[in-house]
């Protein structure tokens, strides 16, 4: 896919970013590069490969599940400006 000048302005505009007129070639030649390059992943035949959560197939080291800090719920709702059964309450911010 190929960008014109026009929409590289055009994307610059709405994502607020200030390009010089010397660059604007190199970025839609970059961009243009890189949208090559997801329409020939988007090609690519996947339909028989099986997902996976990690390339090497390594399992993830985990902690002990043990408690390492006290429990200081009172001591920071004593705190607060407005607390309700266990719960913070905060002014209303949407009408």
């Amino acid at each position: 896919m190929s960008l014109s000048i026009d929409d590289v302005e055009k994307m610059s505009k709405l994502a607020r970013i200030e390009i010089r007129e010397s660059d604007i070639n190199g970025y839609a030649r970059d961009l243009s590069g890189i949208l090559d390059l997801v329409d020939q992943l988007n090609a690519t035949e996947t339909t028989k490969i099986k997902p996976m959560a990690h390339p090497l197939d390594q399992t993830q080291r985990l902690r002990s599940d043990i408690v390492t800090e006290e429990d200081q719920r009172e001591l920071f709702q004593s705190q607060a400006p407005q607390v309700e059964s266990g719960l913070y309450l905060v002014p209303k911010v949407i009408e």
